[in-house]
């Protein structure tokens, strides 16, 4: 069984659990490479995405460059392909010349034997947060994977709610049974609190360091994400034709693009539960707006994750510090596409909120930007490019997201515009609200 990463103890014991964790990982790549055709291989499904083969050697290309070239001073068995893997090489639309798929998972192969061999005799002491790093920069190119294979469907007009061709077949895919329905629950109180706002564990990234203080005032946050019946009811009043509900360069997105309804839209009656996916910044604002309430900044929604109503901290994730569980929430793209929103209590916060971790990405009204006393890590271009004022910051990961990219002070971000991502919201409103709406 996993366990969080282990910064104390015996070398040997965190050698081995740093191993167990890589194989986990990598047992999850390559399921979604089985069973591709050669246009989800080899072909873009959209503009802003590369094709799932460059994911695929860019994975292998960056362990090897990071762990074998930096760490190990070794060659790297990808050099005569640097241009085409580096994340700073070819343009998205070049990346479509790739090298066949069994020539890939050689090289990913290939990698794995020669970072084992170092990792037995590695100094992980001074190299953990590498390590931990690598996990992540895999398990955020395999969502981006599942995405690319969402977007193959849909312009197959194929796609339900699944970022692959597959549906669950045995029952280890089955989401358990929700012990209730979504009630009309009312918003959970979040009193005033100081809060430690990031995280600085060995696997956290540079965007969540250092940690620091703030205070944050009170407010009523919802204990679910909008669902697919609650977003119909925006559609059928109109919201998207209601210029008043939008900011001014969310209606001009509105306009440009003509979009009516979320990208993930099922009319099917059964998905109503399921929370809305594919939407951008824009529509979550507008939705908001249309129900009286607003988008949470990411602070509320640290603060309502990680910690408990009175102002003591619960953990990482909404149950504690104990590594995520199937129980607990719908990630890992183990049910390949979302669930009902009340599925998993056992994820829940004290307070009631669930569905926190996992299903779809949640916007927030916060931008990107580095917390004070920021450090870039391991390049600048990994974080520190983003925080330009140009995009917005999502939290709590989807159902395509590994675990290694799961916890609460995690922060992910993207365009106001973009809505090819597993990303819907959830809403909050001021304590000083006339009146606080379910």
């Amino acid at each position: 069984m996993l366990t969080r990463p282990l910064e104390d103890g015996p070398l040997e014991t965190k050698r081995q659990q740093l191993k167990q964790h890589m194989v986990a990982c990598r047992s999850g790549t390559l399921e979604l490479a089985q069973g591709l055709t050669e246009e989800e291989f080899s072909r873009q499904a959209h503009p802003d995405f590369s094709p799932v083969g460059w994911h695929l050697g860019h994975i292998a290309f960056t362990e090897a460059l990071w762990i074998l070239e930096h760490l190990a001073g070794e060659p790297n068995p990808l050099a005569s392909h640097r241009r085409l893997f580096a994340a700073d090489g070819l343009s998205k639309a070049a990346r479509e010349q790739v090298p066949d798929l069994s020539i890939i998972l050689a090289y990913l192969a290939q990698v794995r034997d020669r970072v084992f061999e170092y990792l037995a005799a590695a100094p992980l002491d001074e190299q953990l947060r590498w390590w931990w790093w690598l996990l992540q920069h895999e398990s955020q190119h395999v969502e981006t994977i599942s995405i690319v294979l969402a977007l193959h469907r849909r312009n197959q007009g194929l796609f339900l709610l699944s970022g692959r061709t597959m549906t669950p077949q045995d029952s280890s895919r089955k989401p358990p049974n929700p012990a209730v329905r979504t009630q009309k629950l009312p918003p959970v109180l979040m009193p005033a609190a100081e809060i430690k706002v990031g995280h600085r564990g060995i696997d956290a990234i540079d965007n969540e360091q250092p940690p620091w203080a703030a205070q944050v005032d009170s407010f009523y946050i919802d204990p679910f994400p909008v669902t697919q019946k609650a977003f119909r009811e925006f559609i059928a009043a109109g919201g998207y034709d209601t210029q008043n509900l939008w900011s001014s360069q969310g209606w001009s997105w509105r306009l440009t693009t003509q979009v009516d309804r979320p990208l993930y839209w099922s009319e099917d009656p059964a998905l109503d539960n399921h929370p809305v996916c594919g939407v951008s910044y824009y529509e979550s604002e507008a939705y908001a707006r249309f129900v009286g309430k607003r988008l949470p900044t990411e602070l509320e929604w640290e603060r309502a994750v990680c910690w408990a109503t009175t102002g003591k901290r619960t953990g990482l994730y909404p149950w504690g510090e104990t590594w995520p569980e199937q129980e607990q929430g719908n990630f890992g793209g183990r049910l390949t596409m979302t669930t009902p929103v009340d599925t998993f209590p056992g994820g829940a916060t004290p307070s009631g909120c669930q569905d926190l971790l996992g299903n779809v990405w949640e916007w927030t009204s916060s931008w990107f930007e580095g917390y004070q006393g920021f450090q870039a890590f391991p390049y600048r271009g990994y974080s520190e490019a983003y925080f330009d004022g140009r995009h917005r910051v999502l939290r709590g990961g989807s159902w395509a997201t590994r675990p290694w990219a799961l916890r609460g002070p995690l922060r992910n971000w993207y365009h106001p515009h973009i809505r090819e991502i597993f990303a819907g919201f959830r809403c909050v409103q001021d304590l000083a609200s006339d009146q606080v709406k379910t």
